[in-house]
């Protein structure tokens, strides 16, 4: 495999140190990557997750839009909160689009890595309660 210079057009990232906010106008930037809650981004938030436990929160719930979710590797449970919707189990392979405003956490059931884009920058996040469903 050929490596060629990054130049000053491109960008290069590993998504185990940054995520990337791509603003309403479309630009991309470096954000360092850190547990939830996340830097809030004017916009998309684009990342890779790799999990092995449950995030440090009760449930969150985007209000500027859409959810994307894509699954990598491992298995989880999106459980909807304050709904009668079934909770959905990703496998590898996996998308999905939680619309916005709907309240939802991930449970993660195996190790994983999930592909993200999250609106913002108006999410909430709810706090962590001793028992999970």
């Amino acid at each position: 495999m050929q490596h060629t210079r990054e130049s000053s057009l491109t960008m290069r990232f590993d998504p185990a140190k940054h995520t990337i906010g791509l603003s309403r106008g479309l630009k991309a930037s470096k954000i360092p990557e850190q547990p939830d809650p996340p830097v809030p981004v004017d916009g998309i938030t684009f990342g890779v997750a790799t999990m092995s436990e449950n995030s440090p929160h009760g449930g969150e719930m985007h209000a500027d839009g859409d959810e994307i979710l894509y699954l990598i590797s491992g298995l989880v449970r999106i459980v909807f909160l304050d709904s009668d919707a079934d909770a959905i189990e990703m496998r590898p392979g996996d998308g999905l689009v939680v619309p916005k405003g709907v309240w939802h956490r991930v449970d993660i059931l195996e190790p994983c890595q999930i592909v993200y884009a999250t609106p913002g920058p108006n999410n909430e996040f709810r706090p962590l309660q001793q028992s999970r469903e």
